[in-house]
């Protein structure tokens, strides 16, 4: 079990190091900043993981404890931004990750095929997908799609949760169902056939109920949500039903469980103080009711807060030791860990 590599299906580090002043130093130097760095990446047995460039709202914050409920919380989504200010962050967000790429003197490859992500992960250099989440940057035409993808992009979420010309997202509402809101616009099913197209793969997290469907209709690539968990287990807007794990399954598509402590708790809450056994209930439960080829590892690392009992990435080998008490095989837990990733990413792209 110790040699299993770990496939993370989205993290936020290229995003926290936007935020320091020399991110090739802290990224390659073992430091307290964030989720993951190279060396903890190393202690962690992390082969590799979709690289977010995620697009912020100037100036907005949420406390979630101003925006309580009676039964929970309901936190205001930021605005729409314009298609310029994401194109311009989306460029400075990928130049951090080509330049750890090129700063890593081969321990770090951008890949871009699946021959290129085996091989990382059988050589042990840290394997990294150029993932966009929200597809603001993009235009409408499409220009800017095929600009990206000739970069290295290989996977792109149609929506953060605010709304874009392409689709809606969910609110962070807990208890609520992710029903909300209206299906992809023309041009979000556009998109979702350009990807077909070129081999990039959709991702489908905090896309709302309708928008999901109409990508289950129309895409012909596996149905995947690289981080959200399991909504009869936390009814947050954020995570999937049953029928929407049913069509995972059914696309052989593939779902990251996120370690965000207010989407694995019952509760919904902000509590830090949970076990590596929550993370494993989600995980379990897709496994049992769908099937283990459908369920992998979706952290949210320098994203969201994590259980205290995870930290950051070094605590990912704890979590592999929990898998296997809960009775997962050594199989088992190599899809989950990394093989169901490497299926899916097959049977989408075409290089």
């Amino acid at each position: 079990m110790k040699d299993i590599p770990i496939f993370d299906g989205h993290n936020d580090t290229i995003l926290k190091l936007h935020q320091s002043q020399d991110s090739d130093m802290v990224f390659f130097n073992e430091n307290a900043f964030g989720h993951i760095d190279f060396p903890r990446a190393k202690k962690g047995k992390l082969g590799g993981g979709f690289f977010a460039a995620f697009t912020p709202n100037e100036n907005y914050h949420v406390e979630p404890e101003k925006h309580l409920t009676k039964t929970g919380y309901d936190m205001p989504l930021p605005p729409p931004i314009n298609q310029q200010y994401a194109l311009n962050y989306t460029n400075a967000l990928a130049a951090i990750l080509f330049k750890l790429e090129t700063a890593s003197s081969g321990a770090l490859k951008v890949v871009k095929s699946k021959a290129e992500l085996t091989d990382c992960l059988k050589q042990q250099i840290l394997a990294a997908i150029f993932h966009i989440e929200g597809a603001e940057a993009i235009d409408t035409d499409f220009h800017a799609l095929h600009v990206f993808y000739q970069a290295g992009l290989r996977s792109l979420g149609i929506v953060w949760s605010r709304p874009n010309q392409y689709g809606e997202g969910v609110p962070f509402r807990y208890p609520s169902t992710p029903n909300i809101g209206g299906g992809l616009t023309d041009a979000g099913k556009r998109l979702v056939k350009e990807c077909n197209q070129l081999g990039i793969m959709i991702d489908t997290t905090h896309l709302n109920e309708k928008g999901f469907w109409d990508v289950v209709h129309l895409s012909d690539a596996p149905i995947v949500a690289t981080h959200s968990n399991v909504h009869a287990i936390c009814p947050i807007s954020r995570n999937l039903t049953d029928e929407q794990l049913q069509a995972v399954k059914d696309s052989d598509g593939v779902v990251g469980i996120n370690y965000a402590i207010n989407m694995l708790r019952a509760d919904g809450q902000f509590d830090t103080n949970i076990p590596l056994d929550t993370i494993v209930e989600h995980i379990s439960y897709i496994a049992d009711n769908y099937g283990v080829d459908h369920v992998a590892l979706g952290s949210d690392f320098d994203g969201t807060r994590v259980p205290d009992s995870l930290k950051d990435v070094t605590g990912l080998p704890r979590l592999v030791d929990r898998l296997k008490a809960a009775g997962f095989t050594e199989k088992e837990t190599r899809k989950i860990a990394y093989e169901n990733w490497v299926r899916v990413l097959g049977r989408t792209w075409k290089d």
